[in-house]
């Protein structure tokens, strides 16, 4: 993956409404964190939803090598070009750490036992060792809840991470810890990670932070 550009876009949940983008043009490279931010309401969340394939632009398009996604298979796109971090974490209750990250891979038709060994060494990569691998989500931390839903996202073999708030629900010494699992997952294995937050630690840590308002990039300021 070289380059995912979001060229003029705009976006109206219906035909009346204000657009909850409107006109909006970025580009995300590999090897970089974005940090997408702004009051409730900017059109940040909307971006993210676009980017993920959840929603197609009204206007403009979003392009992947010079590629529109929208040519491409919604399915193929979700599940193995872009993967997403959730705020709430979105494990399922009455499967184990390494059971939630090998579903994903079953469901794709990877046998068990490779499937298994895939979310073992995602789980690690994140942090978790064989300690975790059979705890329930109702045993565990929300920092690692978090890093079980990050090592999920890794276990697609995407190189586009988007996270939704992925510190929202963390306490600060649990949110530093995820924001640089983000910051070495684009800095140290190449991947592409946006984030749309309101957590000024992941502004702070970002090598790239665009700044929305009333559904404009306003600003895009480069930290490093």
């Amino acid at each position: 993956m070289k380059q995912l550009e979001i060229c003029n876009v705009s976006y109206s949940y219906t035909a009346k409404a204000t657009p909850a983008l409107d006109d909006v043009s970025a580009s995300f490279i590999p090897g970089k964190l974005y940090a997408i931010v702004g009051r409730s309401g900017c059109g940040k969340t909307t971006l993210l939803s676009l980017l993920a394939g959840l929603d197609r632009p009204g206007e403009g398009k979003i392009l992947l090598d010079g590629e529109d996604i929208a040519q491409l298979n919604a399915k193929k796109w979700r599940t193995e070009l872009v993967s997403q971090v959730y705020q709430d974490y979105n494990l399922l209750p009455f499967l184990t750490s390494v059971e939630n990250v090998a579903l994903c891979l079953r469901l794709k038709n990877v046998p068990a036992k490779e499937s298994r060994r895939i979310a073992e060494e995602k789980l690690r990569l994140v942090g978790l060792d064989e300690t975790y691998f059979k705890r329930f989500p109702a045993t565990m931390s929300g920092g690692q809840q978090q890093r079980v839903s990050i090592a999920r996202a890794l276990a697609m073999e995407t190189k586009i991470l988007l996270a939704d708030e992925p510190t929202g629900n963390l306490d600060s010494e649990n949110s530093d810890m995820i924001v640089k699992i983000l910051a070495e997952l684009a800095h140290e294995q190449n991947y592409c990670v946006i984030v749309v937050t309101h957590d000024r630690e992941i502004a702070d840590q970002a090598d790239i932070v665009m700044r929305m308002r009333d559904g404009k990039i306003l600003e895009v300021v480069e930290n490093r």
